[in-house]
């Protein structure tokens, strides 16, 4: 038997509603496994921790990018630096990080510039 992809859902905490639906709806196809914080961590557990494993053990990382997400400070930028140094291991032309905005918005990040993005809104809406 096949194992479901793994996802992890990189985010930032204003943007958990959507996030959360995003959840939803990834849970909901058979095929992938997605990974979020609130529903994965258990209370006691190191959070640090077990996100850098969640990261590492994960085929493909969504990064959730909205207007508050990248003029925020924090962890959020901690965790996508994080995604980037694993993609550096990965082989070339590998699908592991995947850009996805929530609204329009622009990263400062370089690297999520150079990938293809989606969307999870209706632009120009």
């Amino acid at each position: 038997m096949i194992r479901p992809l793994s996802v992890f859902l990189c985010h930032a905490s204003q943007d958990k509603p959507a996030v959360r639906e995003l959840y939803k709806q990834l849970s909901a196809e058979k095929w992938i496994d997605p990974w979020l914080d609130e529903e994965d961590l258990l209370p006691g557990q190191d959070f640090d921790f077990e996100i850098n494993n969640a990261l590492r053990d994960a085929d493909a990382i969504i990064i959730c990018l909205s207007k508050i997400s990248v003029a925020k400070e924090g962890y959020v930028n901690k965790e996508i630096r994080r995604a980037l140094d694993i993609a550096n291991e990965k082989l070339e032309g590998a699908i592991y990080v995947i850009p996805l905005r929530l609204d329009e918005c622009e990263t400062s990040f370089e690297r999520l510039k150079k990938l293809h993005w989606a969307d999870y809104f209706t632009p120009n809406a």
